[in-house]
């Protein structure tokens, strides 16, 4: 394979990109511009047809500008990876870059640099905005998927290779110059596959995350739903069987919310439930969990925490929710809560456990609600 063929490679495939994006984003309703990767494959696709027909068009066309347009997508490339891992800061350093590079190249053209230098300063300002990209990767490392890891170091060798070619090519005039061309361009298309791939494959991996996330998580309140609390309390669960402190669970039930929901509907209600919510947490420690579990029900896991401690907490949410007025664009509201308390035992499963907890908020309830009841038949072990 040639490099003219490698450059025509460059140049199909970037536009193939194009084409299907625009048509991903023709069935989402979306404007194709409002893509910073989307962005950077189309400059990069004119930048390399316009290499292609380098000697067939001016030079000020086929250079100058070609040169440019991919500095551009490749420094798009790069935002686009620092936005994806949200810091959407990145314009303030990548464009004066993207600038600075255009004007050195520019200089270099109009000042008829030698060829060979020009040509290895444009390849140290592609491997940098690669590099960018591949830093943009390296965030929370620790966390990273091994698909992450591996975009990571190949693109990272890929860059070097760029790198190392123009470098070669300035310090060693003498070396087979076609021969670093077709390693520069080989892996210059190597690189067009990866970032391609690890973009989409990314982006998939994201979304699935989201999804997965969402199957645990309460929309309208953020905290984790049914599933999601008791998939976190299956631990404690277990450690209950071991000797030390227990961990308590209450669940609280907001009194009266059907009449919120009917008398203002449903998005004043679940405004009170957010604002519910973040007055719980008040009260809590960073280590306690709470949960939706559904309706105006929230169950709430104190992990160490004695049924003591545990009623004084719950006293102390009661307290906090019936003094809080609740402002939403229709009213003002007063709300109050019942909650009923109880410990994890060793013989408990989540049945029994929920039973307990759910008696002594029935119990709460009868009793006149907003008002905090223990379970009956505490273990010594709760004490």
């Amino acid at each position: 394979m040639d490099i003219k063929t490698l450059v025509l490679a460059l140049a199909l495939g970037n536009l193939s990109l194009c084409a299907a994006l625009f048509f991903f984003e023709y069935e989402r309703k979306k404007s194709l511009s409002l893509s910073t990767w989307a962005v950077a494959k189309q400059c990069q696709a004119v930048a390399w047809c316009l290499l292609y027909f380098r000697g067939v068009l001016p030079d000020m066309l086929s250079i100058l500008l070609g040169n440019s347009l991919l500095f551009a997508g490749m420094a798009l490339d790069a935002g686009a990876l620092w936005q994806a891992a949200g810091r959407s800061g990145w314009r303030r350093y990548v464009l004066p870059a993207l600038g600075l590079s255009v004007a050195l190249f520019a200089a270099c053209y109009l000042f008829d640099v030698a060829p060979l230098l020009r040509s290895a300063g444009g390849s140290l300002i592609v491997a940098g905005f690669f590099l960018a990209g591949v830093a943009a990767l390296c965030l929370k490392w620790r966390e990273a998927s091994m698909l992450r890891r591996f975009l990571v170091v190949s693109m990272g060798i890929l860059s070097l290779l760029i790198a190392a070619r123009g470098v070669l090519a300035a310090a060693i005039p003498a070396f087979d110059a076609e021969l670093l061309q077709l390693a520069g361009f080989g892996a210059l298309y190597l690189m067009m596959l990866t970032n391609a791939f690890g973009y989409l494959l990314l982006s998939r991996e994201k979304l699935g995350g989201e999804l997965a996330r969402l199957e645990v998580l309460d929309a309208a309140t953020g905290v984790p739903n049914r599933r999601g609390f008791y998939q976190a309390l299956a631990p404690w669960m277990a450690l209950a069987r071991r000797p030390g402190l227990p961990t308590a669970l209450v669940v609280l039930n907001i009194d009266h919310f059907k009449r919120v929901n009917d008398s203002y509907g449903h998005p004043v209600g679940d405004a009170v439930l957010k604002t519910i919510v973040d007055t719980c947490r008040q009260q809590l420690r960073d280590s306690d969990l709470m949960g939706r579990l559904g309706g105006a029900e929230f169950a709430i896991q104190l992990p160490r925490t004695t049924l003591a401690d545990a009623l004084m907490v719950a006293e102390r949410i009661r307290a906090a929710v019936e003094v809080l007025p609740v402002k939403t664009e229709r009213a003002v509201l007063q709300l109050t809560a019942s909650l009923g308390v109880t410990t994890i035992r060793a013989e408990d499963s989540t049945v029994s456990l929920f039973k307990r907890a759910d008696e002594a908020l029935q119990a709460a309830k009868q009793a006149g609600r907003n008002r905090v009841v223990e379970a009956q038949g505490a273990s010594t072990l709760d004490m």
